[in-house]
Formats: structure tokens, sequence, C-alpha cells
């Protein structure tokens, strides 16, 4: 599922007169969908926080159905470890991709799943990041287009 890594542009701009290349670093589209559905199935702690970090912004925030917040790296490692736990780590699902990541500007859209070992996604939620220019997620908006069943 990806990893941490960016990709440089190289751009051509005009300093003192002078023509140089300047690097940019910037994550595709598909990266970051790639990093969010890592983070979610990231098993070690220490490593699951700083992934957090490097994918939300330090005042970044989770809504969810029911007008629920997770706000700032501690809020969002929290909710994102009790997932885990939940329903990762026990072996019921793997966090999967519908491989419907589309980009606008400055939003990222894409839906997430709950798979089951046999490949049955058990829910799936569709998934609206405002990222910053930074590349950072400011705001994750999360809506169930797909219910757990009970």
């Amino acid at each position: 599922m990806g990893g941490l890594s960016l990709f440089l542009t190289h751009s051509m701009s005009r300093w003192k007169g002078r023509m140089i290349m300047t690097e940019t670093s910037e994550l595709t589209t598909g990266q970051i969908a790639d990093r969010y559905l890592a983070v979610w199935s990231e098993p070690d702690p220490a490593a699951r926080r700083a992934a957090v970090a490097a994918l939300w912004a330090p005042d970044g925030v989770e809504y969810i159905d029911g007008g629920i917040q997770f706000r700032g790296h501690d809020g969002l490692d929290a909710r994102v470890r009790e997932a885990y736990e939940q329903f990762v780590a026990t072996g019921a699902y793997a966090l999967t991709s519908a491989g419907d990541v589309a980009r606008h500007d400055d939003i990222v859209t894409f839906t997430v799943q709950l798979t089951t070992p046999d490949g049955e996604a058990a829910w799936a939620a569709r998934i609206f990041l405002l990222v910053g220019r930074d590349g950072l997620i400011r705001e994750d908006y999360q809506l169930t287009v797909k219910p757990l069943a009970a």
C-alpha cells in the first residue's frame, strides 16, 4: 500500500534574471489514498503515530457520521488506534480501497471498505479529504455508504 515516500517535481523559475531549477515535494493523488489506507492498518503503535503525524496537519480534523469529530494528532491517533484494534487487528477485516480515487484541486475522494477474509465488502465509506498546500490533510470527512451489519 504505498508508503510514506514523496516524489519530486522540477520546475524552472527566474531568480535575479537567471533561470534556476527548483524542486517541490508533492504527493500524488494515489499516494495520498494509499497512505490513508496504510495508517488504518499499521500494527506498530509508534509507526502508526508517526504515520498520523505525516498524513494529517497538526490541527487536522476528521468528521464521521453523527457529527463525531476527532481533532489534532492525539485525537486522530486515538481514533485510528481504536479502529485498528476493533476491526483490523482481530483479523476479521482488512481495510481496502474500491479503486475510485479522484482529485479536484485540494479535494481528494475515494471509497474505503472493511473487507472480510473471503473478499466481501462488509462496510464502506466515501472519504473526502481537504488537503493543504503542504500535502497534509486539513479536513477528513468519512460518510458511510454501506453500514456494517449488526
